[in-house]
């Protein structure tokens, strides 16, 4: 990818605004339709309810912006709007660019979703295989490979049931196939073999070293849907990244992660009301949410604000009280 760019000239207005951002933007009126995130294809649908948390998140987004950009030479900020797949990312991380922009903050929605190795259909295909392949390997390993259990396995393969928990009560060998798969799945998921995070990092760190413009990648759903545009950053103080790995270790140049949270179930309910991807009700489906929340667990310490998802801020203390029921 090519770095080279010009420096932006350097205002003190943005830090200047953002000490009335949020007394200015308090009882603003969101429009239908609003900028978002720059997935190919992405539709987002604004609620009340995000429009609700987006304003309980707004002024202490502004206090920790007001921090990070004034120590930044070119006072420039990086916020990752993260959480579990279809809680609200795009929606809220859109109504925050939005609420900056309207205050006189120059704001940009990146989605993370356009930086995997993969499409979403070879991505899922790539997810599904290696929690096979480890699946099977861990057979082996255990000595519980026979002709019989290798067919009970193809069969329950066949019929998208070889995630299920509950056949751990009834078929003894099969432990060691669910517990090596999702041992290798948890392995491959949010990190550098699904994901280019190194990528994703250098765009943060050229825009707040001032970068006038990036190219940024472009994936949609298709082969055919691949590509980068190059973005005018001249007029941008605040790059938001809206995305499941938004808190993710194997990144440095996050400055303000906000965390959205929600349980595997009330995720799976709302991906199943956009709709957005096949066989949502599968134990494979299901597997992959908890291991993603388990990584969302285990980052959330690190967040600067974490709201829940009945929209109520918590402490890092309430939160972990709360997951631990």
């Amino acid at each position: 990818m090519n770095t080279q760019y010009n420096k932006i000239t350097v205002s003190d207005e943005p830090v200047t605004k953002l000490k009335n951002a949020a007394d200015t933007v308090k009882d603003i009126t969101v429009p239908d339709d609003i900028p978002h995130g720059d997935m190919p294809g992405d539709k987002i649908e604004i609620g009340e309810n995000h429009i609700a948390k987006a304003r309980t998140i707004f002024p202490l987004l502004v206090k920790e912006l007001s921090e990070k950009m004034s120590a930044n030479p070119y006072h420039r900020a990086v916020v990752a709007v993260c959480g579990g797949s279809g809680v609200g990312k795009s929606e809220i991380a859109s109504l925050l660019s939005y609420f900056l922009q309207s205050a006189g903050i120059g704001s940009y929605t990146m989605s993370g979703d356009n930086y995997p190795h993969r499409i979403p259909m070879y991505n899922d295909a790539e997810r599904l295989h290696t929690f096979r392949k480890c699946g099977i390997k861990g057979m082996v390993d255990a000595g519980v490979m026979s002709a019989e259990t290798a067919s009970a396995v193809r069969q329950l393969q066949a019929a998208d049931d070889d995630a299920n928990k509950a056949h751990l009560d009834t078929d003894t060998w099969f432990r060691s196939y669910f517990e090596a798969g999702a041992k290798g799945l948890d392995e491959y998921l949010g990190t550098p073999k699904e994901t280019d995070f190194e990528e994703v990092d250098t765009i943060m760190k050229a825009f707040k070293d001032g970068a006038d413009k990036l190219w940024l990648k472009r994936m949609g759903r298709d082969e055919a849907s691949l590509w980068y545009d190059e973005v005018d950053m001249s007029e941008k103080n605040v790059l938001i990244v809206e995305w499941t790995h938004g808190n993710s270790d194997y990144m440095s140049q996050v400055d303000i992660p906000i965390l959205l949270n929600s349980t595997p179930a009330e995720t799976l309910e709302h991906r199943r009301s956009r709709n957005r991807d096949g066989k949502l009700d599968s134990p494979f489906t299901t597997l992959v949410l908890e291991l993603e929340q388990n990584k969302l667990i285990a980052q959330a310490h690190k967040a600067r604000i974490i709201i829940s998802k009945a929209g109520e801020i918590l402490t890092f203390e309430q939160f972990q009280k709360l997951m631990s029921k």
